[in-house]
Protein backbone atom coordinates (compact mmCIF):
# COMPACT_ATOMS: atom_id res chain seq x y z
CA UNK A 1 0.00 0.00 0.00
CA UNK A 2 1.36 3.41 -1.00
CA UNK A 3 2.10 5.78 1.86
CA UNK A 4 -0.14 8.87 1.66
CA UNK A 5 1.49 12.18 0.77
CA UNK A 6 1.67 14.41 3.84
CA UNK A 7 0.45 17.89 2.98
CA UNK A 8 0.18 21.19 4.82
CA UNK A 9 -2.36 23.81 3.78
CA UNK A 10 -1.27 27.41 4.33
CA UNK A 11 -4.21 29.80 4.49
CA UNK A 12 -6.41 26.89 5.58
CA UNK A 13 -9.17 29.10 7.03
CA UNK A 14 -9.61 31.17 3.88
CA UNK A 15 -12.21 30.54 1.17
CA UNK A 16 -9.81 28.56 -0.99
CA UNK A 17 -7.89 26.94 1.84
CA UNK A 18 -11.11 25.48 3.21
CA UNK A 19 -11.89 23.87 -0.13
CA UNK A 20 -8.38 22.38 -0.33
CA UNK A 21 -8.86 20.93 3.15
CA UNK A 22 -12.27 19.50 2.24
CA UNK A 23 -11.18 17.93 -1.06
CA UNK A 24 -7.83 16.65 0.24
CA UNK A 25 -9.61 15.04 3.18
CA UNK A 26 -11.53 12.83 0.75
CA UNK A 27 -8.40 11.79 -1.19
CA UNK A 28 -6.94 8.55 0.15
CA UNK A 29 -3.56 9.29 -1.47
CA UNK A 30 -3.18 12.35 0.77
CA UNK A 31 -2.93 12.98 4.49
CA UNK A 32 -3.40 16.50 5.85
CA UNK A 33 -0.87 16.89 8.66
CA UNK A 34 -1.08 20.66 9.13
CA UNK A 35 -3.57 23.46 8.60
CA UNK A 36 -1.93 26.85 9.01
CA UNK A 37 -3.35 30.35 9.27
CA UNK A 38 -2.58 33.73 10.82
CA UNK A 39 -2.06 33.80 14.57
CA UNK A 40 -4.98 36.22 15.00
CA UNK A 41 -7.49 33.97 13.21
CA UNK A 42 -10.47 33.36 15.54
CA UNK A 43 -10.71 29.71 14.47
CA UNK A 44 -7.26 28.73 15.78
CA UNK A 45 -7.46 25.58 17.82
CA UNK A 46 -10.55 24.30 16.05
CA UNK A 47 -10.54 21.18 13.88
CA UNK A 48 -9.58 22.22 10.33
CA UNK A 49 -12.20 19.93 8.83
CA UNK A 50 -14.93 21.56 10.86
CA UNK A 51 -13.66 25.04 9.91
CA UNK A 52 -13.93 23.93 6.28
CA UNK A 53 -17.55 22.88 6.82
CA UNK A 54 -16.51 19.26 6.61
CA UNK A 55 -16.24 16.36 9.04
CA UNK A 56 -13.50 16.52 11.71
CA UNK A 57 -10.11 15.39 10.40
CA UNK A 58 -8.15 15.40 13.67
CA UNK A 59 -5.93 18.32 12.65
CA UNK A 60 -6.16 21.64 14.48
CA UNK A 61 -5.93 24.98 12.73
CA UNK A 62 -2.67 26.46 14.02
CA UNK A 63 -0.28 29.31 13.28
CA UNK A 64 2.81 27.14 13.92
CA UNK A 65 4.57 25.38 11.10
CA UNK A 66 4.88 21.58 11.25
CA UNK A 67 8.09 19.59 10.94
CA UNK A 68 7.37 16.56 8.76
CA UNK A 69 5.59 17.57 5.56
CA UNK A 70 5.98 16.31 1.99
CA UNK A 71 4.49 19.38 0.29
CA UNK A 72 2.81 22.69 1.16
CA UNK A 73 -0.16 24.18 -0.70
CA UNK A 74 -0.33 27.93 -0.23
CA UNK A 75 -3.70 29.60 -0.78
CA UNK A 76 -3.23 32.63 1.46
CA UNK A 77 -2.67 36.36 0.92
CA UNK A 78 0.30 38.29 -0.47
CA UNK A 79 1.15 39.59 3.01
CA UNK A 80 1.49 36.00 4.26
CA UNK A 81 3.59 34.55 1.47
CA UNK A 82 7.01 35.70 2.69
CA UNK A 83 6.93 33.57 5.83
CA UNK A 84 5.59 30.63 3.84
CA UNK A 85 8.54 30.82 1.45
CA UNK A 86 11.02 31.11 4.32
CA UNK A 87 9.59 28.14 6.19
CA UNK A 88 9.57 25.92 3.10
CA UNK A 89 13.14 26.82 2.17
CA UNK A 90 14.36 26.21 5.71
CA UNK A 91 12.70 22.76 5.79
CA UNK A 92 13.43 22.04 2.07
CA UNK A 93 9.73 21.37 1.54
CA UNK A 94 8.19 21.50 -1.97
CA UNK A 95 5.76 24.40 -2.36
CA UNK A 96 2.67 24.99 -4.50
CA UNK A 97 1.85 28.71 -4.63
CA UNK A 98 -1.70 29.53 -5.65
CA UNK A 99 -1.82 32.98 -4.02
CA UNK A 100 -2.21 35.80 -6.56
CA UNK A 101 -1.40 39.51 -6.50
CA UNK A 102 2.25 38.99 -5.55
CA UNK A 103 4.66 41.92 -5.85
CA UNK A 104 7.73 41.82 -8.07
CA UNK A 105 9.84 41.48 -4.92
CA UNK A 106 7.85 38.46 -3.78
CA UNK A 107 8.11 36.88 -7.22
CA UNK A 108 11.89 37.37 -6.99
CA UNK A 109 11.87 35.61 -3.60
CA UNK A 110 10.01 32.69 -5.14
CA UNK A 111 12.54 32.51 -7.98
CA UNK A 112 15.35 32.46 -5.42
CA UNK A 113 13.54 29.76 -3.43
CA UNK A 114 13.22 27.61 -6.55
CA UNK A 115 17.02 27.34 -6.65
CA UNK A 116 16.75 25.40 -3.39
CA UNK A 117 13.36 23.64 -3.49
CA UNK A 118 10.82 22.60 -6.14
CA UNK A 119 8.08 25.23 -6.60
CA UNK A 120 4.90 25.24 -8.68
CA UNK A 121 3.59 28.76 -9.15
CA UNK A 122 0.73 29.78 -11.44
CA UNK A 123 -1.83 32.60 -11.51
CA UNK A 124 -4.57 29.98 -11.83
CA UNK A 125 -4.60 26.38 -10.65
CA UNK A 126 -7.59 25.53 -12.86
CA UNK A 127 -6.75 22.78 -15.32
CA UNK A 128 -9.30 24.18 -17.80
CA UNK A 129 -7.79 27.67 -17.59
CA UNK A 130 -4.31 26.37 -18.29
CA UNK A 131 -5.48 24.31 -21.26
CA UNK A 132 -7.23 27.42 -22.58
CA UNK A 133 -3.98 29.35 -22.20
CA UNK A 134 -2.30 26.81 -24.45
CA UNK A 135 -5.10 27.19 -27.01
CA UNK A 136 -4.76 30.98 -26.86
CA UNK A 137 -1.05 30.69 -27.59
CA UNK A 138 -1.76 28.51 -30.61
CA UNK A 139 -4.45 30.86 -31.96
CA UNK A 140 -2.20 33.91 -31.58
CA UNK A 141 0.83 32.28 -33.16
CA UNK A 142 -1.05 30.71 -36.08
CA UNK A 143 -3.23 33.66 -37.07
CA UNK A 144 -0.60 36.33 -36.52
CA UNK A 145 1.75 34.45 -38.85
CA UNK A 146 -0.99 34.14 -41.49
CA UNK A 147 -2.63 37.57 -41.42
CA UNK A 148 0.08 39.64 -39.78
CA UNK A 149 -1.93 41.08 -36.92
CA UNK A 150 -4.79 40.44 -34.53
CA UNK A 151 -7.07 42.52 -32.32
CA UNK A 152 -6.88 40.85 -28.89
CA UNK A 153 -9.16 41.78 -25.98
CA UNK A 154 -9.25 40.02 -22.61
CA UNK A 155 -12.35 40.37 -20.43
CA UNK A 156 -12.25 38.91 -16.94
CA UNK A 157 -15.05 38.65 -14.39
CA UNK A 158 -14.64 37.98 -10.69
CA UNK A 159 -16.50 38.36 -7.40
CA UNK A 160 -16.92 41.72 -5.73
CA UNK A 161 -14.38 40.81 -3.00
CA UNK A 162 -11.38 40.47 -5.32
CA UNK A 163 -8.82 43.17 -4.54
CA UNK A 164 -6.52 43.11 -7.59
CA UNK A 165 -7.33 43.96 -11.20
CA UNK A 166 -6.85 42.74 -13.81
CA UNK A 167 -6.64 39.22 -12.45
CA UNK A 168 -3.31 37.42 -12.46
CA UNK A 169 -4.86 34.94 -14.86
CA UNK A 170 -5.82 37.68 -17.33
CA UNK A 171 -2.30 39.09 -17.17
CA UNK A 172 -0.86 35.63 -17.80
CA UNK A 173 -3.11 35.19 -20.84
CA UNK A 174 -1.81 38.54 -22.10
CA UNK A 175 1.80 37.65 -21.40
CA UNK A 176 1.58 34.37 -23.32
CA UNK A 177 -0.28 35.92 -26.25
CA UNK A 178 2.05 38.93 -26.30
CA UNK A 179 5.08 36.68 -26.69
CA UNK A 180 3.52 35.22 -29.83
CA UNK A 181 2.57 38.63 -31.26
CA UNK A 182 6.02 40.14 -30.80
CA UNK A 183 8.04 42.48 -28.56
CA UNK A 184 6.23 45.65 -29.66
CA UNK A 185 2.89 44.52 -28.19
CA UNK A 186 1.35 47.11 -25.84
CA UNK A 187 -0.85 46.20 -22.88
CA UNK A 188 -3.78 48.62 -22.48
CA UNK A 189 -6.00 48.60 -19.40
CA UNK A 190 -9.51 49.82 -20.15
CA UNK A 191 -10.52 52.69 -22.44
CA UNK A 192 -12.18 56.02 -21.81
CA UNK A 193 -12.72 59.21 -23.77
CA UNK A 194 -11.55 59.94 -27.29
CA UNK A 195 -8.96 57.22 -27.67
CA UNK A 196 -8.66 57.22 -31.46
CA UNK A 197 -8.56 54.08 -33.54
CA UNK A 198 -7.40 50.87 -31.98
CA UNK A 199 -3.78 50.10 -32.84
CA UNK A 200 -2.80 46.71 -34.24
CA UNK A 201 -0.14 46.15 -31.59
CA UNK A 202 -2.13 46.21 -28.37
CA UNK A 203 -3.86 43.78 -26.03
CA UNK A 204 -6.80 45.27 -24.15
CA UNK A 205 -7.80 44.25 -20.62
CA UNK A 206 -11.18 44.78 -18.97
CA UNK A 207 -12.01 43.80 -15.38
CA UNK A 208 -15.59 43.18 -14.21
CA UNK A 209 -16.43 42.72 -10.51
CA UNK A 210 -19.89 41.27 -9.82
CA UNK A 211 -21.52 39.27 -7.05
CA UNK A 212 -19.88 35.94 -6.21
CA UNK A 213 -18.43 35.07 -9.63
CA UNK A 214 -15.53 32.66 -8.88
CA UNK A 215 -13.76 33.49 -12.14
CA UNK A 216 -14.41 33.82 -15.86
CA UNK A 217 -12.11 34.82 -18.71
CA UNK A 218 -12.95 35.59 -22.33
CA UNK A 219 -10.18 36.10 -24.89
CA UNK A 220 -11.37 37.65 -28.13
CA UNK A 221 -9.26 37.42 -31.29
CA UNK A 222 -10.69 39.87 -33.79
CA UNK A 223 -10.09 39.90 -37.52
CA UNK A 224 -11.87 41.58 -40.41
CA UNK A 225 -14.98 39.53 -41.13
CA UNK A 226 -14.64 36.99 -38.33
CA UNK A 227 -13.50 36.38 -34.77
CA UNK A 228 -12.51 33.63 -32.37
CA UNK A 229 -13.56 33.85 -28.74
CA UNK A 230 -12.21 31.51 -26.07
CA UNK A 231 -14.20 31.42 -22.85
CA UNK A 232 -13.36 29.56 -19.67
CA UNK A 233 -15.50 29.90 -16.55
CA UNK A 234 -15.60 28.36 -13.10
CA UNK A 235 -18.96 27.43 -11.60
CA UNK A 236 -17.41 27.11 -8.13
CA UNK A 237 -13.98 27.28 -6.47
CA UNK A 238 -13.34 23.54 -6.42
CA UNK A 239 -11.59 23.64 -9.78
CA UNK A 240 -8.84 25.79 -8.27
CA UNK A 241 -8.53 23.61 -5.17
CA UNK A 242 -8.42 20.35 -7.14
CA UNK A 243 -5.86 21.83 -9.54
CA UNK A 244 -3.62 22.81 -6.61
CA UNK A 245 -3.93 19.29 -5.22
CA UNK A 246 -2.95 17.83 -8.60
CA UNK A 247 0.06 20.13 -8.65
CA UNK A 248 1.07 19.07 -5.12
CA UNK A 249 0.93 15.38 -6.03
CA UNK A 250 2.98 16.02 -9.17
CA UNK A 251 5.59 18.13 -7.35
CA UNK A 252 6.57 15.60 -4.70
CA UNK A 253 9.88 14.03 -5.67
CA UNK A 254 10.69 16.58 -8.38
CA UNK A 255 14.12 18.25 -8.44
CA UNK A 256 14.45 21.83 -7.29
CA UNK A 257 13.28 24.40 -9.82
CA UNK A 258 10.40 26.65 -10.86
CA UNK A 259 7.47 24.84 -12.47
CA UNK A 260 4.06 25.91 -13.77
CA UNK A 261 0.77 24.24 -14.56
CA UNK A 262 1.88 23.52 -18.14
CA UNK A 263 4.53 21.29 -16.56
CA UNK A 264 1.93 19.62 -14.32
CA UNK A 265 -0.30 18.94 -17.34
CA UNK A 266 2.57 17.69 -19.49
CA UNK A 267 2.21 20.53 -22.00
CA UNK A 268 5.13 22.23 -23.73
CA UNK A 269 5.87 25.49 -21.89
Amino acid sequence: MTTPIKIAVHGAAGRMGRRVVALASEDTSLKIVAAIDHQSNPHLGEDAGVVAGFAPIGVELLSQWPEEVDVVIDFSLPEAIDRCIEECVEATTPLVVATTGLSDEQKAKLDAASKLIPVVCAPSMSLAVNLTMKLAEQVAETLDDVIGGLDVEIIERHHRFKTDAPSGTALKFGELIGKKLGPNTRHVHGREGHTGERTRSEIGYHAVRVGDNPGEHSIVFGMIGEKIELNVAASNRDCYASGAICAAKWLVGRPKGMYNMFDVLGLDS
